[in-house]
């Protein structure tokens, strides 16, 4: 079952639901206990199980993050609630009775304002492996192994529109914009991409002379009487992104520049991830004309 991206109270919350034919509080131990989350949670709680506890948050050595989260225990009411928060976020599980079994609901609340709901598709597929190996951990089997990253960040991305761009009007024209969740992609890995292997630039947008260059932050360019400009981030706690601006006065353009540089960046996104993607510019151009269109009507 699919997560959802809800915005609640300004902030963004992914939903996720499970029925599981197991008693209630066989599951309360799995998703509380800190010796059973060790079987299936992303990182290890050390805290003491009462309200107002602090909680560190240890990544095993194979995990793609290097630092200690920090938290503390905001709701505990066995065997029903438990919700917590991790650096910025606030994860809370809750355990109804359902039969002879029980659902679980679970929610993340994304902090970091919109950089947090940037990075959705990530946390959005992280917990659907999670939650599987959560069951298999219940019906005690080996959980299978989780080989499909990509594919299910970017099934997640495409569902909660994260890779959408944005165009603005501008007293010079217009100005397009995207933003794009790498995950932890060191800084120098990205600026490769974009410089060594070419994914700034794209043969449908002429390219002039580099106007400012700070590696591994910055890059920018002119083109046909605008700029395009791109921006790499890092954050330790919430990851790795890369932000695209081109400004322009093609308003007829607008279309096919937004679908040029969106399935750009999704060929960017693969490429860290060490696979490739094609194109197809095509039916994005179709989509965001209709985009545009709507806009001006």
């Amino acid at each position: 079952m699919d997560a959802n991206l809800e915005t609640i109270g300004g902030k963004p919350v992914l939903r996720f639901e499970r029925r599981l034919a197991h008693p209630v509080e066989k599951v309360w131990r799995a998703v509380s206990d800190p010796a059973e989350l060790e079987h299936w949670f992303p990182a290890m709680l050390e805290t003491e199980l009462k309200v107002g506890a602090p909680i560190t948050f240890v990544f095993p050595e194979e995990a793609p993050v290097d630092t200690t989260g920090h938290g503390e225990i905001l709701e505990l009411d066995p065997p029903k609630v438990f919700a917590f928060r991790w650096n910025h976020d606030v994860l809370r599980f809750e355990v109804v009775p359902d039969g002879e079994g029980c659902r679980l609901y679970f929610t993340q609340t994304l902090g970091g304002g919109p950089l947090g709901r940037l990075a959705a598709g990530r946390n959005a597929a992280g917990w659907d492996h999670c939650l599987a190996a959560l069951a298999a951990r219940l019906d005690e089997r080996e959980a299978e192994p989780f080989t499909e990253w990509m594919s299910a960040m970017e099934h997640y991305i495409e569902r909660f529109e994260l890779g959408e761009g944005e165009v603005a009007r501008t007293g010079a024209g217009y100005q397009l914009r995207f933003a794009r969740d790498l995950v932890w992609k060191p800084s120098e890995d990205v600026w490769r991409l974009l410089t060594e292997d070419g994914f700034a630039r794209n043969a449908r947008v002429p390219a002039g002379e580099v106007t400012r260059s700070e590696e591994p932050r910055v890059l920018e360019y002119a083109t046909g009487g605008g700029t395009v400009r791109w921006e790499i981030h890092y954050d330790e706690e919430l990851g790795s992104r890369v932000e695209l601006t081109h400004t322009t006065r093609e308003a007829d353009r607008l279309p096919e520049l937004l679908a040029t540089w969106h399935a750009q960046l999704e060929r960017l996104f693969a490429a860290a991830h060490g696979k490739d993607r094609p194109e197809g510019v095509e039916q994005l151009t179709k989509h965001y004309r209709e985009q545009v269109k709507s806009k001006r009507t």
